[in-house]
């Protein structure tokens, strides 16, 4: 009897797939260490998230107008308040909110965690018993900053009439008539429920007359300056850049252009020129503040200066630019010629320049 034979397969219409056994380690491998990568970057920086240390240790911390997140960061690092420059950053990237802090004076500890810090930041919690003149405020923003923190407004504008000060040192080479914008240190002074406001521009004054050294008043005489025109550069500088190898070389581009005639040219003049005016800061109002269109120093300083700013124009880099723009990647690019300042212009300034 004939017998139907059976047949054993695969459906001619499926294929298996035969991966080489290398190829599957090498693969599994792969993702076990893109896992593991990831693993341990979510380790690293929940690890960096918590508080530098369990000290209570309190220590003061100005956030100046303007400083970058990544500035602040750093700072903290060098301090020991935070573990991570990096984390730091990149926690608050993480919110959605480019820079969330808020220029003050703080009081931070080492417990704190960095959301911790991150939230007293960005919500202003300043510390209510100090004082602080901030760098590079002008005098109307200093007296604002007095009365808002709750002394009279009636004492705050006694306190800042220069002739309260007649023989502080520090005012020495003061003119006549000028007030006491360029003068007022900045620097956080402790405040008890006695303290009076001229007490603070006292103790600034003194500051600032420690900072005028025999060795800066040489300085800026071998550049051809008095000590008020020094406060005056340093004003501008303290207004253009942030680092000190910064400042030291727009100390060197304002000196060399006011030694061959050339303007100054500086964007926050102009600005100030209008702001004493009473009208909206603006790069192309015309006053005597306004270096695109008057040559040589300005009549008084622009805002208060650090030590750093006196410093740059005491001792200017040595080198040889004439041209400067502050770029959108936080760096100031140099350069000697018009042509190339052009080039770095529109390669580095788009949205600071309007470009």
């Amino acid at each position: 009897m004939f017998k139907a034979k059976r047949f054993y397969g695969v459906h001619s219409g499926s294929k298996q797939v035969h991966w080489p056994k290398r190829f599957v380690i090498v693969l599994a491998a792969v993702i076990g260490l893109i896992v593991a990568g990831m693993i341990g970057v979510r380790v690293f920086y929940n690890a960096n998230l918590a508080a530098a240390s369990d000290s209570t240790a309190s220590q003061t911390v100005i956030i100046e107008e303007g400083a970058t997140v990544k500035q602040v960061a750093d700072e903290l690092e060098r301090r020991e308040l935070i573990r991570s420059s990096l984390v730091f950053q990149l926690y608050i990237r993480s919110k959605g909110d480019k820079n969330p802090l808020i220029a003050g004076t703080y009081r931070l500890q080492p417990n704190l965690s960095t959301p911790a810090i991150v939230s007293i930041l960005s919500r202003g919690k300043v510390a209510t018993d100090l004082v602080t003149i901030l760098p590079g405020q002008r005098i109307d923003q200093i007296r604002e900053s007095l009365i808002k923190s709750g002394f009279d407004p009636d004492e705050v504008d006694a306190a800042l009439d220069p002739a309260t000060y007649e023989d502080n040192p520090a005012l020495v080479d003061k003119p006549a008539g000028a007030n006491l914008e360029g003068y007022l240190y900045p620097e956080s002074f402790q405040r008890t429920a006695t303290t009076k406001p001229r007490e603070i521009i006292e103790k600034s004054l003194a500051l600032m007359n420690d900072n005028l050294t025999p060795d800066i008043r040489a300085a800026f005489a071998s550049h051809g300056l008095s000590t008020y025109e020094g406060i005056i550069l340093a004003s501008i500088v303290e207004q253009e850049a942030a680092t000190q190898e910064d400042r030291d070389r727009v100390a060197q581009v304002f000196l060399k252009r006011l030694s061959i005639g050339m303007p100054l040219q500086s964007d926050p003049t102009g600005k100030y020129g209008a702001v004493l005016d009473g009208k909206p800061p603006q790069l192309g109002y015309d006053s005597p503040y306004n270096t695109y269109k008057h040559a040589g120093l300005m009549p008084t300083p622009i805002s208060n200066v650090s030590k750093s700013s006196l410093q740059a124009v005491a001792q200017p880099a040595n080198t040889d630019w004439l041209y400067f723009v502050a770029g959108d990647d936080g760096r100031t690019h140099f350069s000697k010629t018009i042509e190339e300042h052009e080039r770095l212009t529109e390669q580095h300034c788009t949205t600071l320049c309007g470009n």
